[in-house]
């Protein structure tokens, strides 16, 4: 019996989605990619376990919309990764999905051709697509985790995921975090508050079972083992930064306090910068002089950097739109970003060579 008047009344249709073993099948990924990614997540372990001394840095556009611009970008951060090598790993940050607080242009994936077509499919292939071409460039990636179907499409493309401010008290996303295979950033709440990021970290360090899809695209039980490498970003909160050596200590302590080691990363933007993204160079200038007087904690950061400064509004005519140039939040930059990296770059090496 169906009862048409009380089932999905909300809903306007149900569209088909090529499967996740479809799409990487038609995407493959490629050995080039492979290595990119599986050397990717090596290095981010090693600095996480402190086996590696370096910084890594996740830097790129708040979001993707234009995958030429994109890949313009992504050759710039490849070229500059090999003058920083010695002293951080540059991962470029690739983000297709946006949550919002109201509406708003949900992403790449969600709406590739920003018209409100919502053609995920082709946004999902358009996604691998891009992914594919930055890894083969010998460059990992890192992405927001924010549908927790799109691990299975994308995940085999992604070196470091995040947990935004929003989904980290989800417990949808922290079952889904204990199954990722990318070391995962959970950023403190919005309103500054770091407990529900530790509680994250911890939640998803268990085994979890919940329902997802498997690589056919079927319904399935999907079981998971626990993620060793959940970490705390400090994106700030409530209006306020918490980067400062006073804020960096006291959530070194409540990790303490809950049997994790203490690793933080920074992520330079949202209240940190009070949302003013060309104060993210201070932002870094502050963390990396935390790390040369002695800082353990510190073992990333995060900027939101792109071609062309600033943000801009979406045009009815997508062909007025600025070059390079953030359609979400706002960005430094290229010129910027490589200025800031540089020097940080210096910095840290001189205390390399000091003995760390």
């Amino acid at each position: 019996m169906t009862a048409p008047e009380i089932e999905n009344i909300n809903i306007t249709s149900f569209a088909a989605m090529p499967s996740p073993e479809a799409l990487h099948a038609k995407l493959p990924l490629t050995k080039a990619a492979f290595e990119t990614v599986a050397q990717g997540r090596m290095a981010l372990r090693n600095i996480i376990d402190r086996k590696d001394k370096r910084l890594f840095v996740v830097v790129g556009p708040c979001s993707i919309h234009d995958p030429i611009a994109g890949l313009d970008y992504a050759r710039r951060l490849k070229a500059l990764q090999a003058d920083v090598a010695e002293s951080m790993l540059l991962v470029m940050r690739v983000y297709f999905e946006k949550p919002r607080t109201t509406t708003g242009w949900k992403g790449y994936v969600n709406d590739p051709d920003m018209d409100d077509s919502f053609r995920v499919d082709v946004g999902m292939e358009r996604a691998r697509r891009f992914l594919l071409d930055v890894c083969e460039m010998g460059l990992p990636t890192a992405t927001e985790a924010l549908d927790p179907i799109s691990p299975q499409y994308l995940g085999d493309l992604i070196a470091w995921s995040a947990i935004g401010a929003r989904t980290t008290e989800s417990q949808t996303h922290r079952e889904m975090s204990s199954g990722l295979s990318t070391p995962v950033g959970f950023k403190n709440g919005t309103d500054g508050d770091i407990s529900i990021a530790v509680n994250a970290i911890l939640s998803a360090a268990h085994p979890h079972a919940f329902l997802g899809i498997n690589s056919e695209g079927k319904v399935a039980i999907v079981r998971t083992t626990g993620n060793a490498y959940g970490h705390v970003v400090l994106r700030g909160g409530g209006g306020r930064p918490n980067y400062d050596s006073v804020s960096i200590a006291m959530a070194e302590r409540a990790l303490t306090k809950a049997g994790l080691p203490a690793n933080l990363v920074v992520d330079c933007s949202h209240a940190n910068s009070y949302k003013n993204p060309e104060l993210q160079p201070l932002v870094m200038a502050d963390v990396v002089n935390q790390i040369r007087h002695g800082n353990q904690s510190l073992v990333g950061v995060m900027i939101e950097s792109n071609i062309a400064g600033g943000n801009q509004e979406i045009p009815q005519d997508l062909t007025q739109l600025k070059y390079g140039c953030s359609v979400t939040d706002g960005c430094i930059d290229w010129d910027t970003t490589e200025a800031m990296l540089r020097h940080a770059a210096a910095q840290l090496r001189e205390r390399a060579a000091a003995g760390w």
